[in-house]
């Protein structure tokens, strides 16, 4: 019921994921990410701890596949789970259990990795890499590249309805956490695109406010100057 694309921008040392599920608030369960260390995805049957000790694992020296194996092995239930994940080197790795539902699939690409699971079809991870790799502009803007691509190779097997953007720099916030939580009209893809393309121009400027806001620019309210 999730389709997502996580990867590491070999450029600016930024790392970000997109997702996408008929279940509503996918990103809040399912998205992970932290500066200077990795992004991780847990789904299908989701367990939202797994997400942080595959970062602690990576934090603390392991690459990707070895803080998954460790992940696998400790993990109670593992065998429903459906795991990603992006080291600081752009090393993947990935896991899913033997119940992971429906149509599941996994895709690699430099730096990036992408799976879903009761996806409509199983080349919808390879669209998502290729449409990643394919795309031109800032990180942010391939990713959600990526998650388009997925959604128009078929995406998930029924409508989804919750979609997400997460983006870390180098500062222990993301710059970018975009949420569609739920779409009625199950468009959340299209939505999150379109906020996506409201925040990106502003996205510095929301990051140097909060560096040194004596370097800001005007907020552009009524009031301020």
């Amino acid at each position: 019921m999730t389709f997502s694309l996580l990867a590491r921008c070999p450029e600016t040392g930024q790392f970000g994921m997109v997702i996408s599920s008929s279940s509503p608030a996918v990103a809040a369960r399912c998205a992970h990410a932290r500066a200077g260390v990795g992004v991780a995805a847990t789904q299908n049957i989701t367990d939202p701890t797994l997400g942080p000790r595959l970062l602690d694992l990576m934090e603390a020296g392991a690459g990707a596949a070895q803080a998954m194996a460790e992940v696998v092995a400790e993990a109670p239930h593992v065998e429903y789970r459906q795991l990603l994940c992006v080291d600081r080197e752009g090393r993947v790795a990935t896991h899913s259990g033997h119940k992971t539902l429906g149509v599941w699939a996994l895709a690699e690409g430099p730096g990036t990795v992408a799976g879903g699971n009761l996806l409509a079809q199983d080349d919808v991870p390879a669209a998502m890499v290729a449409g990643y790799r394919a795309a031109r502009g800032t990180f942010g803007d391939r990713l959600v590249a990526g998650l388009q691509a997925g959604a128009a190779a078929g995406g998930e097997a029924g409508p989804v309805h919750s979609a997400g953007l997460l983006v870390v720099d180098r500062d222990s916030w993301p710059c970018a956490w975009l949420r569609v939580d739920w779409s009625e009209a199950a468009r959340p893809i299209e939505e999150l695109t379109r906020a996506w393309e409201v925040y990106q121009p502003q996205m510095a400027a929301y990051v140097q406010r909060a560096r040194d806001p004596r370097e800001a620019p005007s907020y552009g309210v009524p009031g301020d100057e």
